[in-house]
């Protein structure tokens, strides 16, 4: 694994939403220079770009001395390897494919890095934040069990993705990697995003509480309404949350048979994991049935909740013993609990994305070396 926070090097950095951009630079895993912000201008590529430009020359100036590379997320379809951006819905000046990741590198001469939030969020986590947390957990637990594989996934106005393997981001043949947000949504009807998301929620609450989407609040007021701390219809508000989670549930178990590792969640909605991760959790474990009608398990492993005390506590103990080898006196470990984890963004979102970016970079970097 990288050691991002001694590591010396300066990445220059950019945190591209459709309003606003914002630029920054990193060293050693931390910001190093107060974040330039410029207007997105989405509907207009010239003056976008020029935006894009006119940032990152003003986080340069900024710097001691040059930078070694340009790492950031920008919202897809794209290229990403190439650098090349393709048609954006958030940015809709961009279209037909525009070389942002040539372009700034024949303009700064140095490598640029361009990757989608959902895998910098992943690995972010997997260098620095959830990943090695859980393994250092379960040393201190005594357990020998230790993760190398991790799934991310950020929850907000879209479902967004990443994965993560013996430290390396998995991005795919055609940088298409980790897009859960096109999986089948559990009804069978739809796509999981349409369920996975902020309009997801609101859709449900609506549905449940017998009013128009439109008069449906937004995800957090209809999570201060599940804590009671809100009129509205509480009851709505708690089953569209524990919908939303078996739905959410249903594409992870199904993503995590092909990956097995970890999981982390990240964006926004995860701050209403109290009323949506038991029955995440609980829809990944729920059996199939087989065409004979005999229970089935979904998953060669059992899932725990890592941010509940007890689960972990059995999660890290596991049912390991010892097992003669034949015909000797030697004895092996042997554990035949095979099993995974959800658990919570520990770095938050932003600072996962932002040291995932950087960390790509470093990697990469080190990797042409």
């Amino acid at each position: 694994m990288i050691d991002l926070f001694s590591d010396p090097r300066t990445v220059m950095t950019l945190d591209a939403g459709g309003t606003n951009f914002v630029f920054s630079a990193i060293r050693g895993g931390e910001e190093i220079i107060e974040p330039v912000r410029y207007p997105s201008n989405a509907n207009d590529l010239n003056i976008c770009l020029q935006s894009i430009f006119a940032g990152f020359d003003e986080v340069y100036k900024k710097l001691p001395s040059k930078p070694h590379a340009i790492s950031f997320a920008f919202p897809g379809p794209a290229d990403y390897p190439a650098g090349i951006i393709g048609d954006l819905g958030n940015l809709p000046c961009f279209r037909g494919g525009i070389p942002l990741g040539p372009m700034l590198r024949e303009h700064f001469n140095i490598p640029v890095y361009i990757n989608n939030d959902g895998d910098l969020f992943a690995y972010g986590e997997a260098i620095a934040g959830f990943l090695p947390l859980v393994n250092k957990k379960l040393r201190e637990a005594g357990s020998s069990k230790q993760y190398r594989n991790l799934f991310g996934v950020t929850l907000g106005t879209g479902f967004g993705g990443g994965i993560v393997h013996n430290g390396e981001l998995f991005i795919g043949d055609n940088a298409a990697g980790a897009e859960i947000w096109l999986m089948r949504h559990k009804n069978g009807q739809t796509f999981v995003e349409e369920g996975a998301s902020i309009r997801g929620i609101r859709r449900e609450y609506a549905l449940l509480a017998a009013i128009p989407f439109d008069d449906s609040p937004e995800p957090k007021d209809i999570y201060l309404i599940a804590k009671g701390e809100k009129e509205g219809n509480q009851k709505a508000a708690v089953t569209a949350f524990e919908k939303f989670g078996q739905v959410v549930g249903d594409a992870l178990a199904n993503a995590i048979t092909l990956i097995d590792g970890l999981i982390v969640i990240g964006g926004g909605l995860a701050g209403a994991s109290e009323f949506f991760l038991p029955a995440l959790v609980n829809e990944m474990n729920a059996p199939f049935a087989s065409l004979g009608g005999k229970p089935v398990n979904r998953l060669e492993m059992q899932v725990f909740n890592l941010e509940d005390e007890k689960e972990f506590a059995i999660f890290a103990t596991g049912k390991e013993t010892e097992i003669y080898l034949p015909g000797t006196q030697h004895k092996l470990k042997y554990d035949p609990m095979k099993r995974t984890g959800v658990g919570l963004s520990v770095l938050g979102t932003s600072r996962a994305v932002s040291l995932g970016a950087y960390a790509f970079a470093l990697f990469r970097m080190n990797k042409t070396k």
